[in-house]
């Protein structure tokens, strides 16, 4: 009977993304100076307070404001169809179900930032020597870690009973 209820409790998840992107976003805008790096990790990692207008690695930033509309669309419309697929996917498909609801709180915790401030906040500076990974957010994160794992996915089977 349990595999018959759908997957919605999975938004749980994608609530504490919210919460969890939004807190650490109040710590960089209160703790960091805009554009000034702090290190952390010597040679790798700083935190670096940065507004970015745009999408994913800063697409479409200088684009003159009208992107805000459009992104903030995207995360609205895409996060809608994630919970759909949400509601029609059994709860025990958690392989689909947690990366829909890392998308979701992702999509939307950088939405707050765009209706907010009309930029997302990133902080989360990577580098090696002379490469410099875009600078991002626990947002962002959530995003890539759900574009990796359905990837992965799709080519690892699933060995659960139920689906053999």
């Amino acid at each position: 009977m349990s595999d018959r209820k759908n997957a919605l409790p999975w938004l749980g998840l994608s609530v504490a993304i919210i919460v969890l992107d939004w807190i650490s976003k109040q710590w960089a805008l209160s703790a960091l100076t805009y554009g000034v790096p702090q290190e952390v990790v010597p040679g790798f990692w700083n935190w670096t307070l940065v507004h970015n207008t745009g999408a994913a690695f800063s697409f479409l930033a200088d684009a003159g404001g009208w992107q805000q509309w459009l992104f903030s669309a995207l995360a609205v419309f895409i996060s809608a169809v994630c919970v759909g697929m949400l509601a029609k996917q059994p709860r025990a498909e958690w392989r689909m179900a947690l990366p829909l609801a890392l998308i979701v709180g992702g999509a939307l915790g950088n939405l707050i930032d765009r209706v907010r401030f009309g930029y997302v906040v990133d902080f989360v500076h990577w580098y090696w020597r002379d490469f410099h990974w875009p600078v991002f957010n626990l947002a962002d994160s959530a995003i890539s870690i759900a574009a990796v794992l359905l990837i992965v996915f799709s080519f690892v089977p699933d060995k659960t009973p139920e689906s053999t």
